[in-house]
């Protein structure tokens, strides 16, 4: 058997696991590289998944503590949707995928792993990016460091966030 190496994961594994939201504990801070933000609008933010299931899968929150749309203000669900269509178009540019899954999961049986604070996948695909390993290994193998992707898109949200 091979051994399949992920150093990053030892911080979060021996990490503090505080009790606190990431989306609005991290927002806070302005160490946006090492927290994956790449964005930050007036109402919503952008962030890299730090678990990702592919490299430049980002998550597009409001500020506001909330865990469903019902709750969201108006100019923040705006602001996601125009968040996420700009995060579409930098991942595209910045990675170029083949095609995008988008999606929100509201409450615990719908998947949240983090429930109480809404958030919004944009996850870019590749045809053939599903392989042997998560049905037979349980591991989905990601082939870029969170920093390096972080690195690769950053300059095109920012020149895209730039234009509007």
């Amino acid at each position: 058997m091979k051994p399949l190496w992920a150093p990053w994961r030892i911080d979060y594994i021996l990490g503090d696991k505080s009790s606190g939201c990431i989306f609005c504990d991290k927002v806070k801070e302005s160490a946006d590289r090492d927290n994956g933000i790449l964005l930050r609008g007036e109402h919503a933010f952008v962030m890299l998944n730090a678990y990702p299931y592919n490299p430049a899968h980002v998550m597009i929150s409001p500020y506001a503590h909330v865990d469903c749309l019902e709750k969201v203000q108006p100019l923040a669900l705006a602001e996601i949707m125009a968040l996420t269509r700009l995060s579409e178009m930098a991942v595209r540019e910045a990675v170029r995928p083949e095609g995008f899954n988008m999606g929100l999961n509201i409450g615990r049986a719908a998947g949240a792993g983090i429930e109480e604070h809404l958030h919004l996948h944009l996850l870019p695909r590749w045809n053939g990016d599903v392989n042997f390993m998560p049905a037979v290994a349980g591991t989905h193998v990601i082939p870029e460091a969170l920093l390096q992707t972080y690195d690769k898109l950053l300059p095109a949200f920012t020149r895209l966030a730039n234009q509007s």
